[in-house]
């Protein structure tokens, strides 16, 4: 079986090595701007099957995962901050607040005539601590969270700006939701275990 991972993201390769599978990673080259008045859940679905798709198309016979993750306050998407100033800024934003995080998985199935896409999203709510700002500013010059969504990194030093996470997939949180990926897998006839 063919297994490409539709991303880049060196911290999704790593939760999906947890599965022992054998994959590559490929680039989806997908447009993710916003469209009009669109939800950030409906933005995180439509890119993560947008990215499969992509994938998908330079890849028969192959199953493809994709997948993304849009950070939400009051209704706004968050995206990638991209410098220290924005990161700084939007962490400020989220201090003492609780931020949800529409993590979209998308499956293509390419081996058949038809590709058959299978997908979910997963919710995970982060509530920020309050945050002075010289503690934000030690944070983004120690862990430059620049591509992430929200500004922080779970996996590293980031886990230190939160109370708490209330989420069903703990990997969500990183950008591959992994309980849903292992359903999807099964739901292809293909066993993790």
């Amino acid at each position: 079986m063919d297994l490409v991972l539709g991303s880049t993201s060196r911290y999704r390769a790593e939760l999906l090595r947890r599965l022992t599978l054998r994959f590559r990673q490929a680039a989806p080259d997908v447009d993710e701007t916003r469209l009009a008045d669109e939800a950030p859940a409906a933005l995180a679905a439509r890119l993560a099957r947008a990215k499969a798709h992509a994938v998908a198309q330079r890849h028969p016979g192959a199953v493809v995962i994709g997948s993304d993750q849009v950070a939400e306050l009051d209704g706004d998407a968050l995206g990638k901050p991209g410098t220290n100033e924005s990161a700084c800024a939007q962490l400020a934003r989220c201090s003492g607040r609780a931020v949800r995080f529409h993590t979209a998985l998308c499956l293509a199935d390419t081996r058949g005539a038809v590709v058959q896409f299978h997908a979910e999203t997963d919710l995970t709510t982060v509530q920020f601590r309050p945050l002075s700002p010289e503690e934000i500013a030690r944070y983004v010059e120690r862990e430059q969270p620049l591509d992430a969504a929200g500004s922080f990194k779970s996996e590293g030093l980031g886990i230190a700006l939160f109370e708490r996470i209330a989420s069903d997939d703990p990997s969500a949180l990183i950008g591959l939701p992994m309980i849903a990926l292992c359903r999807l897998l099964r739901r292809a006839g293909i066993a993790p275990l």
